[in-house]
């Protein structure tokens, strides 16, 4: 499938996708499957049939591909022949793949003290700090700006988190004590844990390499990853008996446990020793 031949149905397909105000990493994830498919097919996916779009399935599925690769390619076709080629009964038996839920990996605030004195840097150290003492997605430590820190109100403002949704998250008198070391240090302007140019933010990337190798420095012999700090957070506030719904509301997930009656507006309120104390940053 040549470029040229690619290029008005990717525009549409971009188009339309820019109209439902899909992120642009869905919109990038997208057009890659798209692209593939064509790959697949050795010609335009608009000339695609029903069968060519189980054997792409087959292929994926028999190639190893992981779950979520395998999901984001249906909800791709779906968007693609519903949405942009308006022909809908090619992927009327496509289905997402439903894996069982397995625990995440947790570490003790022992551990996660010694990651943190491992990490490869004070701007990773405090990078770090702020995904476990925030409980914060890697894609939303990068994200950060330094007015994005309310020392006044001790918060962090997340902007346009996961779906697209602003919050605030904890900030501890440690964790800004530890943020204030940092921009004296750097002095980052604009972006708080800015990449090799300046102008940039760090990447997630780069953010998970100095977490793998902080890991690995301390030696803790745990599958760890950003997402690790996060479930850590959260299961560090369950010890210390927060609220469930706090927890919730910290994170802007249900994922860990069942809502709870409304608290009214006090949603930040947890004790002193999680906001000050141990690990918590």
């Amino acid at each position: 499938m040549t470029d040229e031949a690619m290029s008005p149905l990717r525009r549409r397909m971009i188009e339309d996708m820019t109209i439902r105000k899909l992120s642009p990493k869905t919109q990038q994830g997208y057009i890659r499957t798209i692209k593939n498919f064509a790959g697949f097919l050795g010609r335009s996916p608009d000339k695609a049939s029903f069968e060519d779009v189980r054997r792409f399935q087959l292929h994926l599925a028999t190639s190893g591909a992981s779950t979520p690769i395998r999901n984001q390619a249906v909800a791709a076709l779906r968007f693609f022949y519903r949405v942009t080629l308006k022909r809908p009964a090619i992927i009327d038996h496509t289905a997402f793949i439903h894996e069982p839920r397995k625990l995440p990996v947790v570490l003790s605030p022992e551990e996660v003290a010694r990651l943190l004195d491992a990490a490869p840097g004070l701007k990773y150290k405090a990078a770090l700090s702020v995904a476990y003492g925030a409980g914060l997605r890697v894609s939303e430590v990068v994200a950060l700006k330094v007015s994005d820190i309310d020392s006044k109100r001790m918060l962090l403002r997340i902007e346009q988190g996961k779906g697209r949704k602003d919050r605030h998250a904890m900030l501890s008198p440690r964790l800004l004590e530890l943020l204030r070391d940092w921009y004296r240090v750097a002095r980052p302007q604009g972006w708080l844990f800015p990449g090799q140019n300046p102008v940039n933010p760090l990447t997630t990337r780069q953010l998970n390499r100095a977490c793998h190798a902080a890991a690995v420095a301390a030696g803790i012999d745990k599958r760890v990853s950003l997402h690790t700090l996060r479930h850590s957070f959260a299961t560090h506030l369950l010890e210390e008996k927060t609220d469930i719904r706090v927890i919730q509301v910290l994170l802007e997930t249900e994922t860990y446990c069942p809502s709870t009656p409304d608290r009214g507006a006090d949603f930040l309120s947890v004790s002193p020793s999680v906001r000050g104390d141990g690990a918590h940053c």
